[in-house]
């Protein structure tokens, strides 16, 4: 049974919404500000759990005027709110789709030159040229030291718990930056002797351009 929310995203009202990984504003209507359809959404945010990373909604439900200014099809499961087109920016397409069928999503349609797949509620079907395979799979992700910041139970607390979080988070996060800096840096250690040269005849040539722009200074003063 689809259940429809009524009006404005914005009028939703408050503690009704209920998917923590999305805002009405992202799965509204881009034309109207319009939502529908809960059960769609239950399988879109159990999607986002199995993922473990976000999921960028490019459209959701579409009003009927909305799908005619953007061309959609006449029988969209936009038009019911049981579809979504998902960014894979971030995502390897092939675990997506093994994800998004074992949560209970039937449709797909695949758009690789547009960067995004189309995922919905059924009839089981799919079109559309498959993304190609990747050479190298996605890097496993940590989630950011402000992050595990935020959920921690001691920074809730406050008080010295609180401060010895805050304080472990910023080393984290002094880490992070070392590491980086340390990244970039190692490439360049076999030049460092020559790049040392560089800068001194960089440097010489800055005096010898000051001297000589002095000296000039000086000669149309004695003129």
């Amino acid at each position: 049974m689809t259940t429809t929310f009524h009006g404005h995203w914005r009028n939703v009202p408050e503690g009704t919404w209920r998917w923590p990984n999305f805002s009405p504003a992202e799965i509204a209507c881009r034309g109207t500000g319009k939502l529908i359809n809960e059960p769609a959404l239950d399988k879109l945010q159990a999607l986002r759990d199995r993922l473990g990373k976000p999921l960028i909604v490019r459209s959701a439900y579409r009003s009927p005027e909305h799908n005619r200014a953007v061309g959609g099809a006449t029988r969209s499961k936009h038009l019911e709110g049981a579809a979504f087109d998902i960014a894979m920016a971030n995502h390897d397409p092939v675990a997506f789709e093994a994800a998004a069928r074992e949560v209970g999503f039937l449709g797909f349609g695949f758009y690789p030159r547009s960067g995004f797949m189309h995922v919905d509620l059924g009839p089981a079907r799919q079109w559309g040229e498959r993304f190609p395979v990747r050479e190298t799979a996605f890097a496993a992700e940590t989630p950011p030291a402000r992050e595990v910041l935020a959920a921690s139970r001691t920074m809730k607390g406050g008080g010295a718990a609180g401060v010895a979080t805050l304080g472990a988070a910023g080393v984290e996060v002094a880490q992070q930056l070392l590491t980086e800096t340390q990244t970039a840096i190692l490439p360049l250690v076999p030049y460092l002797d020559t790049l040392r040269w560089v800068f001194i005849a960089v440097a010489l040539g800055g005096i010898a351009v000051t001297i000589y722009a002095r000296l000039d200074d000086w000669r149309r003063g004695r003129r």
